[in-house]
């Protein structure tokens, strides 16, 4: 049985925070794209993207997401998220914007605040 639009967000939410990045690589599209919202493309490609996370993993160890809002709208999933970099950092909030393609997130925009 294929995951849903949600399940997909949330394994991949779920294998961030726990920095696996096997399984968090694994949610997303061999041509994913991850970009500001309605703006520059930062990262194109799986390989890309498993070095990006790869990066910030080892950067900030303790970084952590909590789930603050979800929308599901069909193959679209918009998540309202506080990211602290490490338990005593001041958060910082982003709204991550996921388009579901295949099964995997074939692009992903940030909204940062």
């Amino acid at each position: 049985m294929a995951l849903t639009a949600g399940q997909i967000a949330q394994g991949q939410l779920d294998a961030y925070n726990v920095q696996n990045l096997d399984r968090f690589c694994a949610y997303y599209a061999d041509d994913v794209v991850i970009a500001d919202y309605r703006g520059t493309e930062n990262c194109q490609g799986l390989a890309a993207l498993r070095d990006r996370y790869a990066k910030v993993f080892a950067e900030f160890p303790g970084n952590q997401v909590v789930l603050l809002g979800r929308i599901i709208l069909g193959n679209t999933v918009i998540d309202h998220e506080e990211v602290r970099r490490a338990p005593d950092a001041v958060p910082f909030y982003v709204a991550a914007i996921y388009t579901i393609a295949g099964g995997k997130i074939a692009r992903c925009e940030f909204v940062k605040a």
